[in-house]
């Protein structure tokens, strides 16, 4: 690497570490802890409903809010920096922010914020994948909501896990996790489109079928590349794919490769709160509307889906090719068309 380059790369990382540094100092600890103290009870609360790491909502409280300190927190009781969007109902504050005079949700307390920054994120298809995730990786939380979109700022995550670290607020996560219906706890007068009842989420049906599926052996596939972490890529039907292994998640998947842990599990018919099992074919590109052979004949461990991911097709066209309906699956013997049947009169 030039002299140049490598001087310029050490001076970014130094001001990447100053920053991180100065928004800590210019807080006093007691500050922290004023505010641990009270709103610390209402993260492990909201955790064992909704499953988000209480250090991780405390830690985005006390960044979003200045310790409880800013306008918004202050005249809104906002804290966490929620801009209205169009689904919001409920009274607005008005802040310059991104852009002047733009539109952030007022709560009639900080509770109802608590719970708002729940739904936030339980109810996002963006961020479902984090909801993969252990509850204690509180890491994985942070590179995962900046990979979601949750903030701008390039330091977010490593001012998140500086802030859970220097208080040691991992230790609220800690607490056992029940399993609650999200509903009963949510306030009446908390002003929120969405009032589905919310739990915990659950993996799809059709995920199923790796329990009890062979495995697709890596040798009967052309390997095309290598990723920087030196994974092995290989190709299906002209989309690239990997073959997960123990400890992956839809977040490091996703970095690994410098794309969205959406596009990873959306690409395979998943969703973000699906389990991922070693083995199992995870295509890096979307899958195609048919396969490079016209049938397969589907045997005693087969479905609908591990047909789908075996030949690379997306699952919605194996279901129309076969005149079936979504959740049917085909029983053995059963001749499944993989492309379109062209009729000639």
């Amino acid at each position: 690497m030039p002299l140049l380059m490598k001087k310029s790369l050490f001076l970014l990382l130094n001001i990447l570490v100053l920053t991180t540094v100065s928004w800590s100092q210019q807080y006093a600890k007691s500050d922290f802890k004023a505010y641990i103290a009270r709103y610390s009870q209402l993260a492990i609360k909201e955790m064992k409903i909704y499953r988000i790491p209480a250090s991780i909502t405390l830690a985005q409280g006390i960044i979003e809010s200045n310790c409880g300190k800013s306008p918004l927190a202050v005249k809104a009781n906002n804290h966490f920096g929620i801009k209205c969007h169009r689904e919001w109902t409920g009274e607005g504050f008005y802040y310059d922010d991104d852009q002047k005079n733009e539109c952030f949700r007022k709560y009639l307390n900080p509770e109802d914020s608590f719970r708002d920054h729940s739904l936030f994120l339980t109810l996002r298809p963006r961020y479902a994948a984090l909801f993969s995730l252990d509850p204690k990786d509180y890491t994985g939380w942070a590179y995962g909501l900046k990979q979601a979109g949750y903030a701008t700022n390039p330091e977010y995550p490593r001012l998140l896990i500086r802030v859970i670290e220097d208080n040691r607020l991992f230790e609220l996560d800690k607490e056992e996790i029940e399993e609650e219906i999200a509903e009963k706890a949510q306030p009446e007068e908390i002003q929120i489109v969405a009032k589905t009842v919310v739990t915990a989420p659950r993996k799809s049906e059709h995920v199923l079928f790796y329990e009890n599926f062979q495995m697709p052996d890596p040798a009967k596939f052309e390997q095309k590349n290598t990723s920087s972490a030196g994974r092995k890529i290989y190709e299906n039907n002209g989309i690239p794919f990997i073959f997960a292994k123990k400890g992956d998640n839809w977040i490091n998947i996703a970095s690994e490769f410098g794309i969205y842990a959406f596009q990873v599990y959306r690409q395979n018919d998943l969703k973000g709160s699906d389990p991922i099992t070693p083995g199992q074919i995870l295509y890096l590109e979307s899958k195609r509307r048919k396969a490079a052979v016209d049938s397969h004949i589907a045997s005693d461990t087969d479905s609908m889906y591990s047909i789908s991911q075996q030949y690379g097709v997306k699952i919605k066209f194996l279901y129309r090719y076969n005149n079936m309906l979504p959740g049917q699956e085909p029983k053995p013997g059963v001749t499944i068309l993989l492309r379109k049947k062209w009729s000639f009169f």
